[in-house]
């Protein structure tokens, strides 16, 4: 299976892109947030938002549908370094 990579800088797939999107991430800055594709140089930003535009989103399509609730699902937040 080939690996096609969206962010170069922290390694994130599509594939990872997709499955983040399918517990809810449905926006560029909760794919960021879950797996911080995005969060360095900035460049994949356009690919996911691009992703996320192509059905990557179950979600979206039924929050589009009436359905507000399903956009609000928690997405876990990355652990943040402690200070010394």
């Amino acid at each position: 299976m080939n690996r096609v990579y969206v962010c170069s800088c922290f390694g994130i797939t599509e594939q990872q892109v997709r499955e983040h999107a399918d517990k809810g991430a449905c926006t560029p800055r909760k794919i960021a947030s879950a797996s911080k594709a995005g969060t360095d140089c900035g460049s994949c930003v356009r690919r996911i938002q691009a992703l996320l535009g192509r059905g990557a989103c179950p979600r979206r399509e039924l929050a589009d549908q009436g359905d507000s609730g399903v956009l609000s699902a928690e997405i876990p937040a990355l652990p943040q370094p402690q200070a010394a």
